[in-house]
């Protein structure tokens, strides 16, 4: 980050100080709809490649793990490719949406009248447009004293390392320190509040939430679905959440499924789902974001019912935490290690006969195998399933991996991989299962009985 954005950013902590100074029911739905910056854009050739590099840049960035149990997800150009959810903040309320992403456990807003948002995603999301939270306008906002426990939750669990100025453990006027996230393309930064967060049938008290002062490239705040503390299924104490992905052809069309939270997992059984364990994460030294994943064990990929031969090391995760697959809604086309995703390429070329490939499309977008259907009068794809631990079988419709590209009659695989030039990403997951994948699934994390279940349905 620049001297110019670390400058600005402890200028702007002074408008903070000013300030410094339930129903019966078990369950809370939450609208959840695809993220929207009032910009679409109406090339579908542009969206999907954006959406494969910014794919690869969040790829690049969870299997980078930095030495932080924070870590937040790219915002997509033109308003594709997350999803979003609207939370409400403080006394009074206030609404703030929020890209929801599993693959993190922070939860933070745009916050002051002074945030500022450089180099947004789309042209259209200056930062007087965002929504920002005020921290003023809420008589339960506090900032959080670098002595609560909280302020471990995002810093050194070591009050004496991250509390240096204290006097004493018992006399400490420092504010937790400030937080700057950096992720795939961007970063933001802020201080750590908490304020009363007010849900549909309850109200929590004391929830911590980031305060951000800046951002680049991040018109929106995140809303961490992760496991770690800092969470909101952990905050709020949630036994298991749902959701259901509307498909990417309503991007920006107002459509939205729920994001279900339920807080004893003694509500209604979801029918016909088919589970598969979650795994416990890896505890690795100077890798804490290893611990906010979501990983299920992968036994093997089929395309057109064929066994893809993978090499096992990417499919189970060692104790380094590389290799093995992990869920995150952050993430819209599927990432495979180089030593995945050659072998499914192979399988798809090798079984799609008389069909040309379409190289040129394939070097502009960075999608591979792309193929020219345009003489085809019917078009008949293999099929791709992805096999779990337990039986459960996933298998997708061809809308969730393959794609036209714009106004061509050619379709690409939409699932990415390492640049072929250079050496591959060996750290972190081998495979990371992408949004676009799991549009129209229905999708549940039990995490009191520690498993994952997903049945395809349409979502409404």
């Amino acid at each position: 980050m620049s001297s110019f954005s670390f400058a600005l950013f402890f200028s702007l902590l002074s408008l903070l100080f000013p300030f410094i100074s339930s129903s019966n029911s078990t369950t809370t739905t939450i609208p959840l709809s695809l993220f929207n910056t009032k910009n679409p854009s109406h090339d579908f050739f542009e969206k999907l490649t954006h959406l494969a590099s910014i794919s690869l840049a969040r790829a690049n960035y969870i299997k980078k793990s930095q030495d932080s149990p924070v870590s937040t997800t790219p915002l997509y150009p033109h308003s594709y490719g997350g999803y979003s959810i609207t939370l409400s903040f403080g006394t009074p309320p206030q609404k703030i949406p929020f890209v929801m992403d599993t693959g993190s456990n922070f939860v933070w807003f745009p916050c002051t009248t002074r945030y500022l948002c450089t180099n947004c995603s789309v042209s259209s999301a200056t930062s007087q447009s965002i929504p920002t939270f005020i921290p003023k306008s809420s008589s339960s906002a506090r900032v959080v004293g670098c002595l609560n426990p909280k302020c471990g939750w995002i810093h050194s669990n070591n009050p004496k390392s991250r509390c240096q100025d204290c006097e004493s453990p018992t006399n400490c006027k420092q504010v937790c320190p400030p937080y700057i996230i950096l992720y795939g393309s961007g970063s933001t930064g802020g201080l750590a509040l908490v304020d009363t967060l007010d849900l549909s049938n309850k109200k929590v008290p004391n929830f911590l939430v980031g305060c951000s002062l800046f951002s680049s490239k991040q018109p929106a705040g995140i809303a961490g679905l992760g496991r770690g503390l800092a969470s909101l299924p952990s905050q709020l104490g949630v036994k298991k959440f749902s959701y259901c992905l509307v498909s990417h052809k309503f991007d920006d069309a107002g459509k939205s499924s729920n994001l279900v939270l339920d807080f004893n997992a003694s509500g209604e059984k979801i029918a016909d789902l088919s589970y598969t364990p979650l795994l416990k994460n890896p505890v690795v030294s100077e890798k804490n974001a290893l611990s906010v994943y979501y990983y299920v064990s992968l036994r093997k990929i089929t395309v057109g019912g064929k066994k893809v031969k993978i090499p096992y090391k990417y499919l189970t995760r060692d104790s380094n935490g590389n290799g093995g697959n992990i869920v995150d809604s952050g993430t819209t086309f599927t990432f495979m290690n180089r030593g995945v995703f050659e072998p499914v390429l192979d399988a798809f070329v090798k079984q799609v006969k008389g069909i040309p490939r379409t190289e040129s499309i394939e070097i502009i977008t960075g999608l591979r195998p792309c193929f020219n259907i345009s003489r085809q009068e019917t078009v008949s794809l293999p099929e791709l399933k992805f096999h779990y631990k337990g039986g459960a079988e996933m298998t997708l419709p061809m809308a969730n991996y393959f794609s036209f590209a714009g106004e061509t009659d050619v379709i690409c695989l939409t699932m990415v991989t390492d640049s072929a030039f250079g050496p591959e990403l060996s750290t972190g997951p081998s495979i990371i299962l992408g949004n676009f994948q799991m549009q129209n699934y229905l999708v549940e994390f039990d995490l009191k009985n520690e498993k994952f279940g997903f049945k395809q349905q349409m979502c409404k």
